[in-house]
């Protein structure tokens, strides 16, 4: 029976040649998603061997996409971020947040079968280059700061940052405006932040969104 692998990424012409190359090793892909709520919705529906997902995706960017699948299915879902950042920062938070390949998407091509097979005998796959990324990190004892938000205030975060109302960020995730509200301030309070712009901004620098 062939591997199923869930594909996620925003942009359909990459996810096109993904597949091809996928299929042309005799994996399956039993579906494809364009943001990352959808990515967990179908890991979730579908219960693929493997999930690979961009980092960057509207709705839920793929390092919270990828907390939410380790939470549904811990190790049993292996998650490969697919990314275009090598800074140490993105690389240890998404080791963090349990995914088992990183790999680098004008890499991919080459890599994405590679760190599939790994993935699926219980390694760890880092596209060439970001061992010594990690290497140099533990050199210079580089330890990115805590990030002082809740999986779900990065969510509201990001959705903020997408140019969703309140209303819209509380119809998305199933809540109360109130909740919704109270979700924002205390984003702003623990962020020191105070326009919404100022919201925006910070989620570019983190990479939530792009600008």
């Amino acid at each position: 029976m062939a591997v199923r692998i869930l594909l996620a990424d925003d942009q359909s012409m990459f996810r096109d040649g993904l597949r091809a190359v996928l299929e042309r090793e005799g994996f399956e892909v039993v579906s494809e998603a364009g943001d990352g709520r959808d990515a967990v919705r179908l890991a979730q529906q579908l219960r693929p061997a493997v999930a690979v997902l961009d980092i960057s995706m509207p709705g839920l960017n793929g390092i919270d996409a990828a907390r939410a699948i380790h939470k549904l299915d811990g190790e049993r879902i292996p998650v490969i971020l697919l990314t275009m950042y090598e800074e140490d920062a993105y690389v240890l938070e998404a080791l963090r947040a349990g995914v088992r390949g990183y790999v680098i998407k004008s890499q991919a091509a080459a890599d994405l079968v590679a760190a599939v097979r790994d993935v699926l005998r219980g390694a760890v796959y880092l596209s060439p280059g970001i061992c010594e990324v990690l290497v140099d990190a533990c050199r210079t004892n580089s330890e990115p700061a805590a990030d002082p938000l809740t999986d779900r205030e990065r969510e509201v975060l990001q959705l903020i940052a997408e140019g969703n109302t309140t209303k819209r960020v509380a119809r998305t995730l199933g809540v109360s405006v109130r909740t919704a509200d109270s979700h924002r301030a205390r984003i702003m309070q623990k962020l020191d932040l105070h326009t919404t712009a100022d919201l925006v901004r910070y989620a570019i620098r983190r990479r939530f969104i792009q600008p």
